[in-house]
């Protein structure tokens, strides 16, 4: 599974010593993190194909002088049976570095989330100035805050008059005048696979909005402008009432990795293709070093002919001997040359072996999120689960609801049973109701223990003012309700689960 892919233009500051350096301070680096990622006491000797480390954590180079080209591929295997894959290829002619992260699973696997940090070594990249600029645009880790003097650039992204290699992510502030997400940390997320470009303050609103022609993300909202506009401008709208929205960031980190991922790679950018490419000239010369050998051999033994013709006897006798000696060495030569081709043609059949293994994971990981070889009928589109299984629960239960009226004979119930009974209705909602009358239905007051289970049990962030409280339904401004302090009406609880389950139920 594809996790993070970019390609990176060079500066001329790289060259063959430094990239290894580079990776020896990559792998140095893991200590400051998470030292089981580190392979201890790594110390190269530019010693091509070897691989150092152990069998669950290794690192090896491969090159490929042809094209000015070292590969370079870091793999780490768990206890839980999941692969890590990292690999670096740098072109020293294109000065190009392609980067890319991979995970798969053994079988049994647990599957974990497609969550990721992109590769430690990028940030070494950009402090050590090896980069070059993406236009007029530094690649870094850091968000770039909009300056006044920089919304022209702005309304050319978002107008479509200007574009970048990589995507640009536009995070403006919402109306607190705080950001949506932490910028730093998607900045970081995306640091060499896109420009996260942050509005600086509320105030350029309007200035926005006027070069923007009233296109632009405003309020919290996250737009991604793709270099290519054959993927539409994504907009991500912030619905929070106040403070951040992690699920919002991981939106926007995923937005950019479905396209970066998504960009056709030259086979001489990958690990595998740069293998397939040293394998190949290698079979190659050995063929053509045989058929050298091959040929040799004939002209020999056709020149031996014509000379044994003009000896005597002893002096053909030796000359023959002569001729067998040559004969056994061309053939044990021949014979070496064959078993090193049948060797490298052995190579190849494994690295097609591991592709095959990996379309195979790939099938294997559709079964699993699946669970099922039948075809969904829906998809997710914007909204996202509040807590575990909601958007599915409520689907389901607004079809048991509507079973209930429904003609015993109509087509429309037997489609909605079917596809009740065929998707494990767990009736979550209806549970969490059931919680929210015994507990509200004597409401008669906002007590701590009743605020405590609004917040943990429901999932209100409530905020108090006035004489009433304020809750916001996981914290998004479209869900609202007002909790009074003191309720007089002692059906006010009644009404209270009513009006609670009518917006969220």
């Amino acid at each position: 599974m594809l996790l993070f892919s970019t390609v990176l233009d060079i500066n001329e500051k790289m060259n063959r010593e430094r990239f290894f350096d580079l990776i020896v301070e990559w792998n140095d680096s893991h200590e400051n993190f998470y030292p089981e990622n580190k392979i201890p006491d790594l110390k190269l000797d530019k010693k091509i194909g070897e691989r150092y480390g152990s069998d669950n954590l290794w690192m090896q180079f491969q090159e490929y002088p042809s094209e000015s080209t070292i590969a370079v591929r870091y793999e780490k295997k768990n206890a839980e049976g999941i692969t890590w894959d990292t690999d670096y290829v740098m072109n020293f002619r294109n000065k190009k570095l392609s980067i890319r992260l991979d995970r798969s699973y053994s079988e049994g696997a647990v599957i974990k989330s497609s969550q990721f940090s992109a590769p430690y070594l990028i940030r070494l990249l950009i402090d050590k100035g090896y980069l070059k600029k993406d236009g007029d645009l530094h690649i870094d880790y850091k968000p770039i805050v909009l300056e006044d003097d920089m919304v022209p650039l702005l309304a050319d992204i978002v107008n479509g008059n200007k574009s970048y290699k990589y995507p640009v992510v536009f995070v403006t502030k919402n109306l607190q005048n705080e950001y949506p997400v932490d910028v730093d940390k998607l900045a970081d997320k995306l640091r060499g696979a896109a420009h996260v470009l942050v509005q600086k303050d509320r105030s350029q609103n309007n200035v926005i909005r006027i070069a923007c022609d009233g296109k632009n993300e405003y309020n919290g909202s996250i737009g991604i402008y793709y270099p290519n506009r054959s993927f539409e401008h994504k907009k991500l709208v912030y619905r929070r009432a106040e403070g951040q929205d992690s699920y919002l960031k991981e939106l926007a980190i995923n937005g950019v990795s479905q396209y970066s991922n998504a960009q056709s790679v030259d086979l001489l950018f990958t690990w595998q293709g740069v293998n397939n490419a040293v394998l190949l000239d290698t079979i190659n010369s050995q063929s053509a070093e045989r058929q050298k050998a091959e040929e040799a051999w004939k002209n020999a033994e056709a020149n031996a002919a014509r000379l044994q013709g003009s000896l005597d006897e002893e002096s053909q006798k030796k000359s023959e001997e002569a001729i067998q000696k040559v004969k056994d060495e061309a053939a044990q030569y021949i014979a070496m040359a064959d078993e090193e081709i049948q060797a490298l043609n052995d190579r190849i059949a494994e690295l097609m072996n591991e592709n095959q293994a990996l379309r195979n994971e790939n099938n294997g990981l559709h079964y699993k999120f699946n669970r099922s070889d039948k075809m969904p009928i829906l998809t997710f589109g914007d909204e996202h689960d509040f807590y575990e299984g909601e958007i599915k629960d409520l689907i389901l239960k607004t079809l048991d609801e509507a079973v209930k009226v429904l003609p015993e004979d109509s087509r429309k119930r037997d489609v909605f049973m079917d596809v009740i009974k065929n998707n494990d209705y767990r009736k979550i909602s209806v549970t969490r109701e059931e919680k929210l009358k015994n507990k509200i239905k004597s409401y008669d007051g906002m007590s701590p223990s009743t605020r405590q289970f609004l917040e943990d049990e429901i999932g209100f962030e409530i905020k108090e003012g006035g004489k009433h409280y304020t809750g916001f339904y996981y914290g998004d401004q479209r869900y609202v309700k007002t909790f009074s302090k003191t309720p007089s009406d002692r059906r006010s609880g009644q009404k209270m689960v009513s009006d609670i389950s009518a917006v969220i139920y």
